[in-house]
Order: structure tokens, then sequence, then C-alpha cells
């Protein structure tokens, strides 16, 4: 397949930890991902990755930022809807 026939990656473009394009969350584990960039458009690929911001129990409040595989968050994360990704964007004091 040629370059002209694959979709355009409409998140290829690193955004900061305040706007992501997507935000996932498993509530009951205390874990939140900001997608902040998709290295590639299509999402089911087996090793897709994405760029995030992921907040954890063992990050103490904070962001650790760097890749991780799609089908891991997608496993064990729901997104949020855009308006739950406001809310919890604005919730946040920067």
């Amino acid at each position: 397949m040629n370059k002209a026939m694959k979709g355009k990656n409409l998140c290829g473009k690193t955004r900061q930890v305040d706007n992501p394009y997507e935000v996932w969350v498993n509530e009951r584990a205390g874990w939140t991902w900001r997608v902040l960039k998709k290295w590639q458009a299509d999402d089911k690929k087996p090793c897709g990755r994405w760029f995030c911001a992921v907040k954890s129990p063992m990050t103490h409040g904070s962001y650790d930022m760097g890749d991780e595989y799609v089908r891991n968050i997608k496993e064990n994360a729901r997104k949020l809807s855009d308006e739950e990704k406001i809310k919890n964007v604005a919730s946040e004091k920067w």
C-alpha cells in the first residue's frame, strides 16, 4: 500500500499534558493515561504505540511520560467521553 492510500495520522503531533487527544482511565486501580501522540493512524496494529502521560499510585500525584502499547491501555482502561475528558483535565491544578 502506498503512502497516499494510508489514512492521515490526525494525532501525530505531540500535545501538552493539559491538552491530550484522549484520556483513558482505570478508576479501580487509580491509573490515568493521557494520550499526547499516536505513532500510527491505525490503533489496531498489534504493536501500536502511543506517547502518554501516565498517572498511577506509584507516581505520587505526578505524571510519568513515555511510550505505551495501545493494547495494554485498551485491555485495562476505558476511554473517557469528550465531556468526561474536559472535566478530568480541568480538575487538575497546573
